[in-house]
């Protein structure tokens, strides 16, 4: 990975998921905005189920955690995060890969969703509850933190201004803003989705694992089952033992639960496997 070269802010490469995000996200903004116009009443009821609202997301409502992200009423609200997107998600999805990446941006839509659930109950002035919420800004916010420490050194071309500055304090920049704005927004709580993503898109790069919570959790699954199993298998000899000894007979396992042939077992020759089972 280079990553002290002079990035440009213009038109990257589209990788596979950042384009059908894009996508997604165009489609949906022209269908709501069709809908806006043929049907205002069904305009609103989709609006409400699939934003976020902390009070519904609390009584159950919990697929608005992902499905507000997909929402954006306004064309520049748009623009701007599809743009964000590609600009920075571009580059990380094609050092992680896919599945990586989309773990990493869905997590970090997620976080700034509960953060901004749990902001809204907090009753400061101007946040509520019932405060609905939309837009891919949480994600976006995460990949902008993530491409800040993955490439702080690179140099950004702050087109259409004649000056570069290094990734890391372009990034430093926006938390500044954002925080700026979270402390003297009134009347929402966007901002603080947006700052949700920010600290759990750095928390996630630097304490969970690298290759991502869903390859760590199979192989954590993997671990117990196998683990499971070698207990499973010693019981069985130990039980298999008892019995037998009931039987005036006397069998051997190892600590692994193998059985273990007698010396004179014929099947033991020279050579021959301590244990009649493989491990």
């Amino acid at each position: 990975m280079n990553r002290g070269r002079t990035i440009s802010l213009s038109l990257p490469p589209f990788t596979h998921w950042v384009k059908r995000l894009i996508l997604t996200y165009a489609g949906i903004y022209l269908l709501m905005a069709i809908l806006g116009v043929v049907s205002p009443y069904a305009h609103e009821w989709v609006s409400v189920y699939l934003s976020l609202i902390p009070k519904l997301v609390v009584h159950g409502m919990l697929w608005q955690l992902v499905t507000y992200s997909f929402l954006h009423f306004q064309l520049l609200h748009f623009l701007f995060n599809a743009l964000a997107l590609w600009m920075f998600g571009s580059q990380i999805e094609s050092d992680w890969g896919s599945k990586r990446f989309l773990e990493f941006y869905f997590f970090c839509t997620v976080a700034a969703a509960l953060t901004t659930v749990a902001v809204s109950y907090v009753h400061l002035p101007g946040m509520s509850p019932e405060t609905m919420t939309i837009g891919a800004s949480g994600g976006i916010y995460g990949l902008l933190v993530a491409f800040g420490v993955l490439y702080g050194e690179s140099e950004i071309m702050m087109f259409p201004l004649p000056f570069m500055v290094k990734a890391k304090y372009f990034i430093w920049g926006i938390v500044f803003l954002t925080l700026v704005g979270a402390i003297q927004e009134t009347g929402g709580v966007a901002n603080f989705a947006h700052l949700g993503g920010l600290l759990f898109g750095y928390l996630y790069l630097k304490f969970l694992p690298r290759k991502g919570l869903v390859f760590a959790g199979s192989e954590r699954y993997f671990s117990m089952r196998n683990d499971y199993y070698r207990w499973k298998r010693r019981r069985t000899a130990r039980k298999f033992e008892v019995y037998m000894q009931k039987h005036d007979r006397k069998v051997e396992f190892d600590e692994h639960g193998n059985y273990i042939p007698p010396d004179d077992d014929p099947r033991k020759g020279n050579g021959g496997s301590k244990s009649g089972w493989v491990n």
